[in-house]
């Protein structure tokens, strides 16, 4: 998470996580012109939808269904398990080819060997695990 859309929050994000010379593909937010080391791609939403070797429509659908799993299933989403929450929807869009019936298979194979206790599962400061 960044703390706003000003242009150095993203993309001091991205140097520290993507490395020069990747390929960089965005919409045409402001925020995002300027990273020069990297092969940025841009997509400006108000012409097209899809450049010509480029699109956002990867992430775009990712955002989607995230918006809408909250807002069917959940009241609200507070910050401190946001993370968790985008962590959920991730593992959910990553494995979505799967039948219904891999799912227990794929949520029960997780948890062998780990231990999840009362105050770790009600921390409000969510700590990075390896």
């Amino acid at each position: 998470m960044i703390p706003n859309r000003k242009k150095s929050a993203p993309q001091a994000e991205v140097r520290d996580y993507v490395p020069p010379g990747s390929p960089l593909y965005t919409d045409a937010l402001k925020s995002y012109d300027g990273p020069n080391e990297f092969d940025h791609g841009m997509v400006d939403h108000a012409v097209k939808h899809v450049g010509d070797k480029n699109h956002t429509n990867g992430p775009e659908n990712f955002w989607s269904l995230t918006k809408q799993a909250r807002s069917d299933t959940h009241v609200s989403v507070e910050p401190f398990p946001l993370l968790r929450y985008l962590d959920e929807q991730a593992r959910r869009f990553a494995n979505s080819e799967k039948t219904h019936g891999d799912w227990p298979d794929l949520a029960v194979g997780g948890t062998f060997g780990k231990r999840l206790t009362y105050e770790h599962l009600t921390v409000k400061t969510l700590e990075v695990q390896g």
